[in-house]
């Protein structure tokens, strides 16, 4: 799955992993299910509802996307730890390469894997990655029920305030 960055973006937006639908269409986030592209526009970052195929004019905004593992399962839960500490590793030092000013990690549970980080809660964290502050956001997946759309966009347009700092 190709990301979609450049140097110096205002935010990296990180997903855990490709999903089927997503390896399947080349775009990220592309399950109709998921919420990432509802919640990226409602929360101020975009100013119109993207589709997934348009994923590249990100860049225009000065965002970008990842993953932190690159294989593609149907569920995150199929991932191994050893897949997470490997892909935060990578992920680390892609930050490093790149140098955009914010990291957004969508998923906790992902962000504690990756980075060896157990006590992490959405929200901005402690940790950079050179200079890059790291945000963890919620998983847009239409499987997480403890977050609303609306309740996202709160939390992703919190970033993006951070962001035009």
């Amino acid at each position: 799955m190709p990301d979609v960055v450049a140097g110096g973006l205002r935010v990296l937006f990180c997903g855990i992993n490709p999903g089927l639908m997503t390896a399947a269409t080349g775009h990220h986030f592309a399950r109709p299910g998921n919420r990432f592209w509802p919640v990226l526009h409602l929360s101020g970052f975009t100013p119109r509802l993207l589709k997934p195929a348009e994923q590249e004019e990100l860049l225009s905004y000065g965002l970008g996307i990842t993953n932190v593992v690159a294989r593609a399962t149907a569920r995150a839960d199929e991932l191994t730890a050893r897949e997470y500490q490997e892909g935060g590793r990578l992920l680390a030092e892609k930050v490093t390469r790149l140098k955009p000013r914010w990291l957004a990690v969508v998923g906790v549970t992902a962000y504690r894997a990756a980075f060896d980080d157990r006590k992490a809660a959405v929200g901005p964290q402690e940790r950079l990655i050179g200079d890059t502050r790291v945000w963890v956001l919620p998983n847009p997946s239409g499987l997480n029920a403890h977050w609303t759309a609306a309740t996202m966009a709160e939390e992703f347009a919190r970033l993006r305030v951070a962001a035009e700092d």
